[in-house]
């Protein structure tokens, strides 16, 4: 085994509320997690992440440093944070000062696969399975494709969409 550098996954230096469940193999190191977080499998959050309460975060995911995530969101199977936008036409190689930040609201749902950009999401959004968000989004809605854009509005107020029999 000469010249391998081995590297094991790890749970280190994690601020975790009551009630956190991270399942193994996961690699979860200088974040804050909230009351009530779950965090699947094959998961990586990164130094400096913020994790709400109640938030799900799915199997295969990749959580990047500069990433904030509001309170009761779901982040599906798969689905991959982005800080680095290659600002100079390829990778930052490591100069942080080019990264860019990512705050999601709270009611968050992001489908499997969704590819987040250094964006800021709103309360109440349901990003779909595949999507690829590169613009801010201020709009409580349904957004798909790639780019991601608005299908349909959701009423943000909870009582309002049982009225109109959406959730």
């Amino acid at each position: 085994m000469t010249g391998i550098n081995l590297k094991r996954a790890a749970i280190v230096d994690v601020q975790a509320g009551e009630n956190v469940t991270i399942v193994e193999p996961a690699n979860v190191y200088g974040c804050a997690l909230g009351d009530g977080v779950f965090v699947g499998p094959f998961v990586e959050i990164q130094r400096g992440v913020r994790v709400g309460a109640r938030t799900r975060i799915q199997s295969h995911s990749f959580v990047c440093e500069l990433v904030e995530i509001g309170e009761d969101c779901v982040i599906a199977h798969g689905v991959m944070f982005i800080n680095d936008p290659f600002a100079t036409g390829g990778p930052a190689k490591g100069r942080r000062e080019l990264w860019k930040s990512t705050r999601i609201g709270s009611r968050v749902s992001i489908g499997s696969n969704a590819t987040i950009m250094p964006v800021s999401v709103c309360d109440d959004v349901v990003i779909g399975a595949g999507a690829v968000v590169t613009k801010d989004i201020d709009v409580p809605g349904f957004y798909v494709g790639n780019p991601a854009r608005l299908l349909r509005r959701l009423d943000a107020d909870p009582s309002k969409r049982e009225k109109h029999g959406r959730q």
